[in-house]
């Protein structure tokens, strides 16, 4: 069936039941940013693959929200479906709440499956549908009805991260969660995120694609823990930890049932960010609406942590450097393609020490492709590199050391001065960042605009965030904090900047049907002086591997931002060459030279 088979499936099965309109999130049972292929309904139902948007299908029209990230990517998926693009933060385009409201007679269902939408969006349409007595069947997952070929959840095994890795113990860590409980007068606390309980227990899975996570829940009392999770996936050396921290093991969707049988006084500490909306119904007691404790202790990595990041980009930049030397000399000469490239990084940093994975799905754009800003090749995209144009490669390894995530666009052949210009913009942007110093306090908004003075000066922008926290083998967009230039409540990155957290710095120009230019490196927040002023902070650069002077124009650059760009291509040749062959070191050593 193509999309509007499918939907028409989903339309039949909605009159059956009574609904009038039925939302379909980019959601696991868990407020996942990325899920796994059992999850994925909401590109089975559209046929819209990016990695973030909700579809809402009612009897006669269709939707589907999703933000600039991806505007050109879900106008060309959705074509044939029905379903209409509505641009996020744009213009006049309605959420989700007023959509429903103007589309639904009062007194009409809205459906969908409450595991897969969160608390705080359940409690949003509770709100906006309560004037008009629209009501909420949060019980009906029609997606399942109709998908006759669901893949089924993971059984892959987990892992357990040694003290050497994470630099915390699993007591360390609950006497901490255990302590702000207390502080908050809670005797309950139920996590959700997959991110925040592994974290917790240093466990590390293999349930989503590129995310190092396990499907699980944990409710942790004053005195024990009860771990919902498929225990089949656990060994020898996880069990012996957890039943050392009285931590009791539970099948996976138990949870539903046992929270149901919670003391009626008991008060339970949840985060509306992190449950889902089911769940949430199912709990009989007082509750405390509080951010998780785990998101901001993760966020601030701990010495043991940051001296392993600081290795595993060391690796990382071995890896994306051989890369750029190999797409440098090879692409006029040999077929390569975006695929086959996207490969041949990916074993570049399979034969480094401690790799497991890379940390999310690599986007290799060349050309127009990278117009669209989270563009992954398929085959049925896939396209030859050639010469004349950009190729833009973001990607990321996961090692034991950690996470990585990298962006350069490579230039193949040459380009035409308006290109340089546009690509020594989105260099400066970076840097300009980078280069900051400030009080502590600041948030990202803050400083966002440092990034994107370069590209507004151009009377252009880009329709994103800045930069956004990297996780420890966890989430690669790990809250609390992000760079850009407006809140958004449900990116959770609204926390001020602090010592430790490591963050993205990634601006970029896309011009549709043209080309894409991103760059970007990532950089640990650190103190720096403090006097009279307050606190001072500044960015310790930590991504090394060359930035193409083949884009670069540097009469557009000041003279104090090619002094940076020459340091920091002296550094990268420092700390990345003794790892290269003679002749790749002899490449890079033109690639690092002064401008």
């Amino acid at each position: 069936m193509n999309a509007a088979e499918r939907i028409a499936k989903l339309r039949a099965l909605m009159t059956e039941r009574g609904i009038d309109a039925y939302i379909v999130p980019t959601a696991d049972f868990h407020q996942s940013e990325y899920v796994g292929e059992h999850f994925k309904a909401r590109k089975f139902i559209t046929g819209f693959s990016g990695s973030y948007g909700t579809a809402v299908i009612t009897k006669d029209d269709g939707g589907l929200w999703t933000d600039g990230r991806y505007f050109f990517q879900a106008e060309n998926e959705l074509k044939g479906s029905g379903v209409r693009l509505m641009k996020m933060f744009v213009g006049d385009t309605p959420s989700i709440p007023e959509y429903l409201r103007s589309q639904l007679p009062a007194g009409g269902v809205v459906g969908f499956d409450g595991r897969v939408v969160s608390m705080g969006e359940g409690q949003e349409y509770e709100e906006a549908f309560c004037s008009k007595n629209i009501k909420i069947n949060y019980s009906e997952d029609l997606i399942d009805a109709i998908w006759e070929d669901r893949p089924a959840l993971s059984t892959k095994p987990a892992f357990f991260l040694e003290d050497k890795y994470s630099g915390e113990s699993v007591s360390s860590k609950l006497a901490r969660v255990r302590k702000v409980m207390e502080e908050r007068g809670a005797d309950t606390h139920i996590v959700a995120s997959l991110d925040d309980i592994c974290w917790l227990f240093n466990i590390r899975g293999d349930d989503i694609d590129f995310f190092p996570l396990l499907l699980s829940y944990a409710v942790i009392t004053p005195e024990a823990v009860e771990l919902y999770v498929d225990d089949s996936k656990l060994d020898g050396r996880i069990h012996g930890e957890l039943e050392k921290n009285q931590v009791n093991i539970h099948p996976y969707n138990d949870i539903y049932e046992d929270i149901k049988n919670l003391h009626k006084d008991s008060l339970v500490m949840i985060d509306p960010m992190k449950m889902n909306y089911a769940l949430y119904r199912n709990i009989p007691c007082k509750i405390i609406e509080t951010p998780n404790p785990t998101i901001l202790m993760k966020a601030m990595k701990n010495p043991t942590e940051l001296e392993n990041i600081r290795k595993a980009h060391i690796k990382d930049g071995v890896a994306v450097t051989k890369f750029m030397y190999w797409i440098k000399t090879r692409y006029d000469k040999e077929t390569i393609t975006e695929l086959s490239s996207a490969d041949k990084l990916t074993s570049l940093r399979a034969a480094q020490e401690g790799y497991i994975r890379d940390s999310f799905e690599p986007l290799c754009a060349f050309a127009d492709h990278a117009a669209m800003m989270h563009y992954s090749p398929s085959a049925e995209s896939d396209v030859t590199l050639q010469s004349g144009a950009f190729f833009l490669n973001d990607t990321g390894g996961g090692y034991f050391e950690g996470s990585t995530d990298i962006t350069r666009t490579f230039v193949l052949g040459s380009v035409d001065p308006q290109m340089k210009k546009y690509f020594t913009a989105v260099v400066r942007a970076m840097m300009r960042l980078s280069r900051a110093n400030f009080l502590y306090g600041c948030y990202g908004y803050n400083l966002d605009v440092l990034a994107r003075g370069p590209i507004w000066d151009l009377n252009l922008d880009y329709q994103c965030g800045t930069g956004h926290g990297v996780g420890y083998l966890g989430n690669i967009h790990e809250a609390p904090t992000g760079f850009r230039w407006y809140v958004v409540p449900s990116k959770n990155e609204h926390h001020q900047l602090e010592e430790g957290m490591v963050i993205t710095d990634e601006p970029g120009i896309y011009e549709d049907g043209k080309f894409g230019i991103r760059i970007e490196n990532e950089f640990i927040v650190k103190k720096g002086v403090q006097n009279k002023y307050g606190q001072f902070m500044h960015f310790e650069t930590i991504t090394f591997a060359p930035i193409d002077l083949d884009g670069i124009a540097p009469e557009e650059m000041s003279r104090d931002e090619r002094e940076w760009l020459n340091q920091y291509h002296k550094d990268v040749y420092e700390k990345i060459g003794p790892y290269l062959t003679e002749e790749e070191r002899v490449w890079l050593k033109e690639y690092t030279r002064e401008i």
